[in-house]
C-alpha cells in the first residue's frame, strides 16, 4: 500500500511540476559560446501563402534562451540564430522543448524533449545513414568529375554518372521502403502523417494504401494540416472523372 501512495505522489510532483499546459510551448536552449545579445528568431510559414513568417524574438542571455507560447497543432518551424550560416529545424509543439545550439556546426544543433522532435531526430538520423554510400561516393569522386569535365572525358564521365545512377536507385528504394515502413508502425508520429501527404506525388502511390495508411493514423495527427490535405485528396481520388459514364439505376455495379 506504502509503494502504491508513493508512486502516486510521485506522479503528482511530476504532473505539478511540468512548465505548459495543454496548447503551450516551452522552449529552453543553451548557446554556449554565443555571446549575450545575439538575437534567436523563431520562424513559422504563413498557413495561406506557406512563406517564412518571424513569430517571436529573443535575445542570449549567458548562454541561454527561453521562447514560451500556445501551439494549436504540431508543424515544422525553425530557429534562426543571428549570423549563424543556417537554420535549425524542429517541430513545434505542445510540451518542453530543448534545443542545444552548436555555434561551430548549426546542422549539429540537438532538438529533443518531446515525442515528435525525438521521432524526427531519429528518423533523421536513419535515413542518413541509408543516403551515406550515395555522399561518399560524391565525396570520393567529385574532383575526379571536375577533372574529366575540364578534359572533355566522356568515358569517365559516363562511367561515374552511370555508377551514381545505379547507387542512387539503390538508396531511393532503400529510403521508400523505409518511408513506407515507418509510415505503418508509427500512427501517432507528425512525420508519419508528412510521409503520407508526400506519397501522393508519387504517380504510381496506390490510393488503397494511402487510405488503409491514413485510417490508422492518431486522431492526434489527423487533426493536422496535413492530415485534413490527405483526406481530401483521398475524397478527390474517390470521385468520378470528368466524363466519366454513371451507373445505371439499379446496376449491381
Amino acid at each position: 500500500m506504502k509503494k502504491i501512495l508513493f508512486v502516486l505522489t510521485a506522479s503528482a510532483a511530476i504532473i505539478s511540476c511540468s512548465k505548459v499546459k495543454d496548447g503551450e510551448y516551452l522552449i529552453t536552449g543553451t548557446a554556449t559560446g554565443i555571446e549575450n545579445g545575439k538575437t534567436i528568431i523563431l520562424q513559422g510559414a504563413d498557413p495561406a501563402t506557406r512563406m517564412p513568417v518571424s513569430l517571436d524574438t529573443v535575445k542570449v542571455e549567458n548562454g541561454k534562451f527561453e521562447i514560451k507560447g500556445k501551439v494549436t497543432e504540431p508543424a515544422f518551424h525553425t530557429l534562426i540564430l543571428q549570423g549563424a550560416n543556417g537554420p535549425i529545424p524542429f517541430i513545434l509543439e505542445t510540451g518542453e522543448i530543448k534545443i542545444n545550439i552548436d555555434k561551430d556546426s548549426i546542422h549539429k544543433s540537438k532538438v529533443s524533449g518531446t515525442y515528435n522532435n525525438d521521432e524526427y531526430v531519429a528518423f533523421t538520423e536513419d535515413m542518413t545513414k541509408t543516403q551515406k554510400n550515395l555522399i561518399d561516393f560524391q565525396k570520393k569522386n567529385n574532383q575526379k568529375m571536375q577533372q574529366a569535365q575540364q578534359a572533355q572525358d566522356t568515358a569517365t564521365i559516363n562511367s561515374l554518372m552511370k555508377q551514381y545512377m545505379t547507387i542512387q536507385k539503390e538508396v531511393q528504394e532503400s529510403s521508400k521502403t523505409k518511408y513506407l515502413k515507418y509510415a505503418e508502425t508509427h500512427p501517432k508520429s507528425f512525420i508519419t502523417v508528412l510521409i503520407v501527404q508526400s506519397m501522393f506525388n508519387d504517380p504510381a502511390a496506390d490510393t488503397k494504401k494511402l487510405e488503409t495508411l491514413y485510417n490508422s493514423l492518431d486522431e492526434s495527427v489527423k487533426n493536422t494540416a496535413p492530415g485534413k490535405e490527405i483526406k481530401t485528396r483521398l475524397g478527390q481520388a474517390k470521385m468520378p472523372s470528368v466524363g466519366a459514364t454513371a451507373p445505371a439505376v439499379g446496376s449491381p455495379n
